[in-house]
């Protein structure tokens, strides 16, 4: 291993040279306190940062084994030592100036979720932080005073406060490690309680606003209906009190702006641990729940709809649906069928974003429509099925429908941003209405046409979207936030896919389209379910370094689950 002596040499080599020169940089060096690896260099000043890492070895990092002894806690110890060091970068940037973006040191910025990412990896051989900098340059020329500055002190300054265990750190890691061991004792008691979500007394489920993941100040609190309060006791803040959701079907029900669309937002996130001071640290839900809508236009490849969409009057076979631009309804259909395919065990449904001849279709239109002149069979006639049949529950909200009363094992109201229980009101509703509530022979439990196959369907990513180039390159990936991505000469619109909270993980979703496109994994031979579990098993095998193309990981990415991969193949066109 080269020494810091070796990479001075080589500064002095370069210095005032052109811009390229910095690319004889590349290696590993050993600074002492960390060893430093240049992974990739820009190719000018303009162009994206370089690629680098350090490796703080255990026995001078000096974080204690029980602190990422469980991957719920590495996972806590890894993002909590990103944010110091984000930090750390973020003061330390642009002390050294220049052309384009000289002087730029950063990792990845984590939001309110705790998500696996690529920048830190933390465990018995110590902590590596991957980052990315901006070699300084005047105009095209080499800046090596600048570049040194940068490598032998601001660098090793952030290594120092953000990556060494001392006393203040210690006690961050520390309440990091013990709250993520209450989220995985939560997420244990759903499933051995039966329940789909809690969501404790005392969280703040409002946001800043509509653009902020801040907690709003002010905000009422929540606290859990009495009979659907259940009490955990937690490994280290003990007895916690709060709502717990049960499995089945659960409607939210309430005037306009009094909370509604909120829980359930708090709930569709609640799939991710959230760091403390979020407000939602102890909003969980169980880790398969899916976000569904409608979305107007998008692709649907050979999915079988046919449980809510029969014969259509073009003669369109339901049973194996393909379309580039999907009306409200197929699409929504579409996605129920793919989330059960994911293995998704909870539906979350908003009617402001969905079709809403998919989800009701009331006495009146029937009188108008006869029923045989209608191909859908709209999903309040289908949930019952869902769960009775196959243990798929739902959460719907539902402000201006009471299609879904007689369907429903729990209803909640949400009145000024505080959660009532109203089930029993909702059933002698239904009683005086001469309707039985949430019977076993709800409408579509036995029909024949609510048998769904998704996990048979098999699927082909198109060879020609990921060709090599003439020098032998694979093809282009291209990451746009949280909107979607591109590879090759496909493309992947998800902006829709609500429950992707961090661009990114839009960044690894790309990279796991181009490694199963260039695999020719999904060539049509197995199913979709089967390929999606290989490729997670290999990353947990292989690690960051199967979704780096070029053999150079760096910070950038963060891991999706499996159900939002389904859905961005399942939203993959080739243009």
């Amino acid at each position: 291993m080269r020494t810091r002596r070796d990479l001075e040499g080589r500064l002095a080599g370069i210095d005032r040279r052109g811009y390229p020169a910095y690319k004889s940089l590349r290696g590993v060096y050993d600074l002492g306190a960390f060893e430093l690896s240049i992974d990739r260099v820009q190719g000018d000043p303009f162009a994206a940062p370089s690629a680098l890492s350090v490796h703080v070895p255990a026995a001078r990092a000096g974080f204690a084994p029980e602190l990422y002894a469980t991957p719920e806690r590495c996972t806590a110890l890894e993002d909590l030592l990103v944010r110091r060091f984000a930090a750390e970068a973020r003061c330390a940037s642009y002390a050294v100036r220049g052309s384009g973006k000289s002087g730029l040191i950063a990792t990845s910025v984590p939001g309110p979720e705790v998500l696996p990412r690529s920048a830190c990896e933390a465990g018995a051989a110590g902590v590596l932080m991957r980052l990315e900098m901006g070699f300084p340059a005047h105009g095209r020329t080499v800046d090596a005073r600048g570049l040194a500055r940068m490598l032998f002190e601001l660098l090793p300054a952030c290594v120092e406060r953000a990556l060494i265990c001392d006393e203040a750190c210690r006690r961050a890691a520390r309440a990091a490690m013990e709250l993520a061991d209450d989220q995985a004792a939560v997420r244990a008691e759903l499933e051995r309680r039966g329940l789909i979500a809690f969501v404790a007394d005392g969280s703040v489920l409002p946001r800043a606003s509509g653009v902020s993941s801040r907690p709003l100040e002010g905000a009422v609190p929540f606290r859990a209906p009495e009979r659907l309060a259940v009490e955990l006791d937690l490994p280290h803040r003990g007895r916690v009190r709060g709502m717990g959701l049960p499995r089945g079907i659960t409607l939210i029900v309430g005037g306009g702006f009094h909370g509604k669309s909120t829980l359930l937002k708090a709930l569709q996130e609640g799939i991710y641990n959230h760091v403390a001071g979020d407000g939602r640290e102890l909003v969980i839900t169980e880790s398969s729940a899916m976000k569904l809508r409608a979305e107007d236009g998008r692709a649907v490849h050979a999915v079988d709809i046919s449980p809510f969409i029969g014969d259509l009057p073009d003669g369109r076979d339901t049973r194996s649906f393909a379309t580039e631009d999907a009306s409200g309804s197929t699409s929504q259909a579409a996605a129920t069928v793919e989330a059960l395919e994911a293995g998704a065990r909870t539906l979350l449904i908003d009617e402001d974003t969905s079709a809403t001849n998919f989800m009701v279709r009331d006495a009146l239109m029937e009188a108008v429509v006869a029923p045989d002149r209608e191909p859908i069979t709209p999903f309040a006639e289908r949930v019952r099925g869902l769960w009775k049949r196959f243990g798929v529950s739902c959460v719907l909200v539902m402000g201006s429908s009471g299609a879904f009363f007689p369907v429903a094992d729990c209803v909640v109201q949400m009145d000024g941003y505080r959660a009532l229980d109203v089930t029993e009101r909702v059933r002698a509703v239904c009683r005086e209405g001469g309707v039985d509530a949430a019977e076993d022979d709800a409408p579509g439990a036995d029909d024949e046409r609510a048998a769904f196959h998704a996990s048979e369907r098999r699927m082909e990513l198109p060879g020609r979207a990921f060709r090599r180039d003439g020098r032998g390159r694979g093809p282009k990936v291209r990451a746009h936030g949280l909107d979607g991505f591109s590879v090759g000469s496909g493309e992947a619109d998800l902006r829709l896919v609500e429950q992707l909270v961090d661009a990114e993980q839009v960044a690894a979703l790309a990279q796991m389209v181009r490694v199963l496109g260039e695999e020719r994994a999904l060539d049509g031979s197995r199913g979709l379910a089967e390929v999606v579990g290989e490729l997670y098993r290999d990353l947990e095998r292989d690690g960051w370094q199967l979704l780096s193309p070029y053999g150079d990981t760096g910070c950038g990415l963060a891991l999706p689950r499996p159900q939002e991969l389904h859905c961005a193949l399942n939203r993959f066109r080739v243009m």
